[in-house]
């Protein structure tokens, strides 16, 4: 099943390569990103609402759903590829975030490297949740403009709980730690401020948030076995 996703995927990436318009809008919103984790959740946002919005809306999808291909395969590669750009724009937030820290006069500290290696294990896993939510929302939707409505929306969640980190800090404590989203902004927030980060918690975090879009994932792989998904409701 894995060739069978990759072959998806990477017929998604390419699909998604040539267009470059869309291409360098989602690296352009997520360099300008006010938030590092809203990155996380535009890098991917234009594949995502082609992927199975967009081939909805022209009809070809059912052409490839007729292939003897597992659904959960389809799924599978459809989100390999929102990832990869997810991750993209992410990485390219974190790589602009460090230089910005560096040129501040900020350091890490000796244990520079071990907070660098926890920041990227709790953060970097956002990407494939991102990815999984923005799959699952276009298999809801019927067209692009639809899916780019829902999909703009979900970008205020980082956002929303960024903002409130910000103005109730105390709200941070106990279990908010290990949820996703709002534990990625403490570890970017104790990156900042150079104090510990232990590697622990970090993959842990990294470990629950990707263990959470599997999750998600499996959601958007059964609905494409309904009906409407592919004719329409």
């Amino acid at each position: 099943m894995l060739n069978r996703s990759l072959i998806v995927a990477r017929k998604e990436a390419v699909d998604s390569l040539r267009d470059t318009r869309a291409l360098i809008s989602s690296l352009m919103y997520a360099m300008m990103a006010v938030f590092t984790l809203v990155s996380a959740f535009v890098g991917g946002m234009n594949v995502a609402m082609d992927t199975v919005a967009g081939e909805r809306e022209r009809q070809s999808l059912l052409p490839l759903l007729l292939n003897p291909v597992p659904r959960r395969a389809v799924a599978m590669g459809k989100w390999l590829a929102v990832s990869l750009f997810s991750l993209a724009g992410l990485i390219i937030n974190l790589l602009g975030f460090a230089i910005v820290f560096a040129r501040a006069g900020g350091h890490l500290g000796p244990s520079g490297p071990r907070l660098l290696l926890a920041v990227a294990a709790g953060i970097l896993p956002l990407a494939l949740l991102a990815a999984a939510l923005q799959l699952l929302i276009s298999t809801v939707c019927r067209g692009v403009k639809e899916a780019q409505t829902y999909l703009s929306m979900l970008v205020f969640l980082p956002m929303g709980l960024g903002l409130c980190l910000v103005f109730f800090p105390k709200a941070a404590g106990g279990w908010c730690a290990w949820a996703p989203v709002v534990g990625q902004q403490l570890q970017l927030e104790r990156w900042m401020t150079g104090a510990a980060a232990p590697f622990g918690p970090a993959a842990a975090l990294g470990c629950f948030t990707a263990a959470l879009a599997l999750l998600i994932l499996e959601a958007a792989g059964n609905r494409l076995h309904r009906d409407e998904i592919v004719y329409g409701s």
